[in-house]
């Protein structure tokens, strides 16, 4: 309960904030994200950030492998299998891959 509270009180003041902002703060909002996007060192920070998440989930994935792999039912690790294969390769919203 709290937390639907929470959220609709969230939501509440975004809308009203949304709708008092206008527009036009809106569009220099929207241009501020992309000039900040743009930038070399938070692309950097963002792929540096990108490829440390998928090193550790690649470690934590090869840990659980090795204490229930042999007792995962087959149809799991086709499906994990795939999901692996599937995101290699990928582009992400910041234009980084997931290599």
């Amino acid at each position: 309960m709290r937390y639907k509270l929470t959220f609709i009180v969230g939501a509440a003041v975004g809308y009203v904030l949304g709708t008092r902002a206008g527009r036009e703060r809106y569009e220099q909002l929207r241009r501020s994200a992309r000039q900040l996007s743009a930038n070399p060192a938070v692309r950097n920070a963002a792929e540096s950030a990108a490829q440390t998440g998928r090193q550790v989930a690649g470690r934590a994935y090869d840990a659980v492998s090795e204490k229930v792999g042999d007792r995962m039912p087959e149809s799991v690790t086709e499906r994990v299998r795939s999901l692996r294969e599937r995101g290699q390769g990928a582009e992400d919203d910041w234009g980084t891959t997931n290599t």
